[in-house]
C-alpha cells in the first residue's frame, strides 16, 4: 500500500461512499441495516440487500435519525462489513482516514466517533470534514481552463437525506452566519410519495425500499409548474406526464421499470403485473424542495435559501458567489434540477450579476472526489489527529482543538 495513500469515507445518512485516495472511483454502499419479512432471520448490512429474495416489506435500521449519527451499534455493524475484505479491506494502522460528520455536528457525537475509531479500528490518523467542504474544496480545485479560472468563492447546495444545506465559500472558508438549513431531504420526498401513493391508489406504506426506487426512476424537476399540471389533468394521449410504474414482483422482476400507460396490452405478462399510476406525482414531490410548504414545513425554498445566504455574504464576494453555486447530493440527480435551480435563482438575483448552477456529473460521490484531491494536498496530513495526541489528550482535546 502507497505511503501517501488515505482512505476516505464520505460517511452519509443514506449512502456511505468509500474507498482508497487512488482508486478511481467510490463504493456506494447503503449506510443501515436492512430487514426483511421474507427472511426474517437475517439481517442484511449495507450492500447484501442485493442478495434478499424478496424486497417487499423491507425495513431500515438506520445509524442517522434527523441527520445525525445517534445509533452506534447500527453504525458499528455497517462499518465492520464495510472495512472487512468482503468490502473495501483496510489497515487503518498504516492508513490515514479521512471521514466526514454532519454540518454543526455535537460535541459528543464527535467524541464517541474518534474514540471507536482510535479504539475499536486502531486507526493512526483520523481527518475529520464535513462532505460540503470536501464538495467545495472539488468545486474550488478543479483544473482552470483557458476561459475559466479557478473560482475564489461559491455556495455549495447539498441535497442530502435528512436536510438540504446551503453553504457559502470565500477562499476556502464557510461564511457561517450564512449557511442555512431547509428540513428537506431524499426522506420527506420518499415518506410524501409513499402517503399519495398510499391515499390515491394503493397501500405502499410499508414499501419504502420499492417506493424510493419509484421516485429515483420516476420523478423530474418542473420547469413550468402549472402548465406540467394542466398536461397532468387530460387524458391519456394528450396527457404526456402520465406513466405506469410496474411494480417488482422478485420473481420475474428484480427492480420496477416505468412505462406508457398503452404498452401494457402488447405485453405477455401485462395481465398479472402489480402497477401503479404516475400523473402529478413525478413532478409534485422534488417540487418539496422548491416549496416546503407544500408538506407544512414553513420554511424557505432552495432559490430563495441561496439568495438569502449570498445576501449575507460581504458584498464584494456576491458576483462571484453567485456565477458559482454547485448542487450536490442524492437529490440532485432529479432530471431538470440544474435548469430549474438556475432558473429561479435568476429571477431573484440582482441583474448586473451573472448566475450559474453547476449539478456535477455524479452528486452523490461528488464530495468524496473532493476528499481524494484533499488527502493529496499538502495540508491533509496538517490536519489529521494522530493516534499519539488521543492518547495523552483524549477526544475532547482533540475535537476542540480541531474545531477552531
Amino acid at each position: 500500500m502507497g505511503d501517501n495513500n488515505a482512505f476516505v469515507l464520505d460517511n452519509g445518512a443514506f449512502y456511505a461512499k468509500l474507498g482508497l485516495s487512488d482508486a478511481p472511483e467510490p463504493k456506494t454502499i447503503l449506510n443501515c441495516i436492512t430487514k426483511a419479512k421474507s427472511e426474517r432471520r437475517r439481517p442484511f448490512i449495507g450492500n447484501q440487500i442485493e442478495e434478499c429474495r424478496d424486497a417487499s416489506g423491507l425495513f431500515y435500521i438506520l445509524c442517522f435519525q434527523r441527520g445525525y449519527l445517534v445509533n452506534w451499534d447500527v453504525q458499528k455493524t455497517v462499518w465492520d462489513y464495510l472495512f472487512s475484505p468482503d468490502c473495501c479491506p483496510v489497515q487503518f494502522s498504516e492508513t490515514p482516514l479521512l471521514i466526514t460528520e454532519p454540518l454543526f455536528n455535537f460535541g459528543s457525537i464527535q467524541e464517541a466517533m474518534l474514540e471507536i475509531l482510535y479504539e475499536e479500528y486502531d486507526c493512526d490518523a483520523v481527518c475529520k470534514s464535513t462532505a460540503i467542504d470536501l464538495a467545495a474544496f472539488n468545486f474550488t480545485h478543479t483544473e482552470p481552463s483557458a476561459e475559466h479560472q479557478r473560482p475564489l468563492a461559491c455556495v455549495v447546495v447539498e441535497m442530502g437525506f435528512s436536510f438540504t444545506h446551503i453553504v457559502p465559500f470565500v477562499k476556502g472558508n464557510k461564511v457561517k452566519e450564512a449557511i442555512r438549513r431547509i428540513d428537506i431531504g431524499g426522506k420527506v420526498l420518499t415518506n410524501h410519495l409513499k402517503e399519495i401513493i398510499s391515499y390515491r391508489q394503493l397501500n405502499v406504506m410499508d414499501e419504502s425500499y420499492v417506493i424510493n426506487q419509484v421516485k429515483e426512476d420516476s420523478c423530474f424537476v418542473s420547469q413550468n409548474f402549472n402548465e406540467d399540471m394542466r398536461i397532468a389533468r387530460k387524458r391519456f394521449p394528450d396527457n404526456t406526464i402520465v406513466r405506469e410504474y410496474v411494480l417488482p414482483d422478485y420473481t420475474q422482476i428484480r427492480r420496477g421499470f416505468l412505462r406508457n400507460p398503452n404498452d401494457a396490452s402488447g405485453s405477455d405478462v401485462g395481465d398479472e403485473l402489480q402497477t401503479v399510476k404516475l400523473g402529478n406525482e413525478r413532478f409534485v414531490i422534488p417540487e418539496i424542495l422548491f416549496h416546503p410548504s407544500d408538506v407544512g414545513i414553513q420554511q424557505m425554498g432552495v432559490p430563495e435559501a441561496i439568495v438569502d445566504a449570498i445576501n449575507l455574504c460581504p458584498e464584494e464576494t456576491r458576483p462571484h458567489l453567485f456565477a458559482n453555486i454547485v448542487v450536490c447530493g442524492g437529490c440532485a440527480l432529479f432530471p431538470g434540477m440544474q435548469s430549474r435551480v438556475e432558473r429561479d435563482v435568476r429571477a431573484l438575483a440582482p441583474d448586473e450579476y451573472e448566475v450559474n448552477v453547476t449539478v456535477p456529473e455524479n452528486p452523490i460521490t461528488y464530495a468524496w472526489h473532493g476528499g481524494k484531491k484533499y488527502s493529496q494536498s499538502l495540508s491533509f496530513m496538517k490536519s489529521c489527529m494522530s493516534r499519539n495526541q488521543y492518547e495523552e489528550y483524549g477526544t475532547r482535546h482533540l475535537v476542540e482543538k480541531y474545531e477552531s
